[in-house]
């Protein structure tokens, strides 16, 4: 068993204390949390956790959403996760075929801002396949601790037999049945009432979101699952005249041809791409600076961490936002960003797995 790092990326020894089976491919993995722990690990809803593991000297991490209700003081907090197989997948399929109750796992505290904190007001969330793992989250303890909340939840999965937190859900409709909406869309199945077979795509959402509920009345929107649901989703919201400001994304899925590039910059978008720049970062982390020369080709996630094995990070593909970090000066050129809203990059965030540097110096600020 490792120990824990020190620092913010620091990562805590949890026992399994159960794993269900939820469909044929994914598994809900529930994790003891002891007394001294339960403030590091009580999470705001929508949050997620990097879980790691090691292999043959290999550290191998993922984040996964947390499915439970958030609580408060004095009940103790509940850190459950849902996990879904994915091909070739080390911790996935570890997940689903050998982690067992009694197992130890390592866990980092919870994180993300794809978050709602409960409050008055009508919300409403589009999620396909394990997007609902967050929203679950969500609606449950939005529903619970607000009597004038309402949740519309839009999903969409495969089959019936793909579907996870199908109890789940059902309980939130039984439970709140004036205040909890649910819309259920199977891109391969008949159903024997409600939507017709097929994907939610744009020309589809543009024509059954106005038909479900009041747009323009929605206080927040949270679109959560493969990228393209997510990017159809939000052209369709935008098509209708949702703010911006009211869409909440997360990404579960991104194809390889997926996504764009993402310019951030101190000065001047306009930066030098060249692999050959010769460059120096300076990074604070945890109170603590430090500089190093880039090498070539490595992202500034990659720089810190030949010197500070303490930077967060879980995924390296700019999905899960872990890495994010305040660009203080110098220019840098992000390959993908899934992971931060537009408003978070137009104020200097930037993903440290996904940037190189685009100027001779450049200071990131993990603190901020």
């Amino acid at each position: 068993m490792l120990s824990s790092d020190a620092g913010r990326a620091g990562f805590h020894p949890l026992r399994v204390r159960e794993v269900e089976r939820l469909t044929d491919d994914s598994v809900a993995v529930t994790l003891d949390v002891p007394p001294e722990l339960r403030e590091t690990f009580r999470h705001t809803p929508g949050q997620h956790i990097a879980l790691r593991r090691v292999v043959a000297g290999e550290e191998i991490r993922r984040t996964y959403s947390i499915c439970a209700p958030a609580t408060e003081e004095p009940l103790a907090p509940v850190l459950r996760v849902g996990i879904r197989l994915v091909d070739g997948g080390d911790f996935s399929t570890y997940a689903l075929k050998e982690l067992a109750v009694g197992d130890t796992v390592e866990a980092m505290a919870p994180t993300g801002r794809f978050v709602l904190k409960p409050r008055p007001g009508r919300f409403a969330a589009i999620v396909g396949g394990s997007g609902i793992t967050p929203v679950l989250s969500i609606a449950a303890t939005l529903l619970a601790r607000e009597p004038g909340a309402r949740f519309c939840l839009i999903r969409s999965d495969r089959t019936a037999a793909s579907t996870m937190f199908l109890d789940e859900v059902a309980d939130l409709k039984d439970r709140y049945p004036d205040r909890f909406q649910l819309v259920t869309a199977l891109s391969r199945e008949e159903q024997q009432a409600g939507l017709g077979p097929g994907r939610l795509d744009e020309d589809r959402l543009s024509g059954l979101l106005p038909a479900l509920l009041p747009v323009a009345d929605v206080d927040g929107w949270f679109l959560c699952g493969p990228f393209g649901l997510v990017q159809s989703s939000e052209r369709a919201l935008r098509g209708l005249g949702v703010a911006r400001n009211r869409i909440h994304e997360e990404i579960f899925h991104v194809d390889a041809e997926g996504g764009t590039e993402t310019v951030a910059s101190s000065t001047s978008p306009a930066a030098s791409t060249s692999s050959a720049l010769t460059a120096t970062l300076t990074a604070t982390l945890d109170g603590r600076s430090g500089n190093w020369p880039v090498r070539d080709g490595e992202s500034l996630l990659e720089t810190v961490l030949r010197s500070r094995a303490d930077a967060p990070y879980a995924c390296k593909g700019g999905v899960c936002g872990t890495c994010r970090a305040f660009l203080v000066s110098g220019e840098v050129r992000m390959d993908r960003n899934y992971a931060l809203e537009p408003e978070e990059t137009e104020a200097g965030y930037v993903l440290a797995c996904q940037s190189h540097p685009a100027s001779p110096e450049v200071e990131l600020d993990f603190d901020r």
